[in-house]
Order: structure tokens, then C-alpha cells, then sequence
């Protein structure tokens, strides 16, 4: 199964943002992540646009953009299952 690993190599926050509905997870310097789409998703495929302090994705079905893949999880390097907002602090500047 297809996973995109995302890791936080610079200083301040980053934001891992997932569409279509705009989840964030926010990486603090050094941690990854991973989005796994749902087990069931036939050759699930990743865009991903970066930003300065952000990365975008969308999982597509077979990199057909329309079919976008909206059930995946977002986990940390322990495999805990993380929420939308995982770590995001209110001194963040917008996104």
C-alpha cells in the first residue's frame, strides 16, 4: 500500500495539511508522519504541493483527480493515530 512519510526538517512548525476537507497536523521540528489512505483504496496516489511553512496533499485513486480519496488516518513515527489539529498552538501564525 502507497504511504507518504512527511518530516519536519527545519526549525519552527510545519503544517501537513490534507485535503479535501483541510485537515492540519502540525510537525515540530524532527517529528514524521505518515497519511495512509484507507486499506481498501485501490492504487492510492499522492499530490503534494509545498510551501514555505506548509505541505498540501490530496490522495487520488489511481491519480485520477476525480476520485479523490477522502478516508486515510495521519500517524506519528509510533503509529498512534493522530487528530485534525494535532498540535497546533495558538502563537502559529495563519495558514
Amino acid at each position: 500500500m502507497n504511504r507518504l512519510p512527511v518530516q519536519n526538517g527545519g526549525k519552527g512548525l510545519f503544517c501537513l495539511f490534507v485535503e479535501p476537507y483541510g485537515e492540519d497536523f502540525w510537525l515540530k521540528p524532527g517529528d514524521e508522519f505518515t497519511v495512509v489512505p484507507d486499506a481498501g483504496t485501490p492504487d492510492p496516489q499522492f499530490t503534494v504541493v509545498a510551501a514555505t511553512d506548509r505541505l498540501v496533499v490530496w490522495i487520488y485513486e489511481g491519480g485520477d483527480p476525480d476520485k479523490v480519496i477522502v478516508d486515510y488516518t495521519v500517524v506519528d513515527s509510533s503509529g498512534t493515530e493522530l487528530e485534525c489539529g494535532h498540535q497546533w498552538s495558538a502563537e502559529r501564525d495563519p495558514v
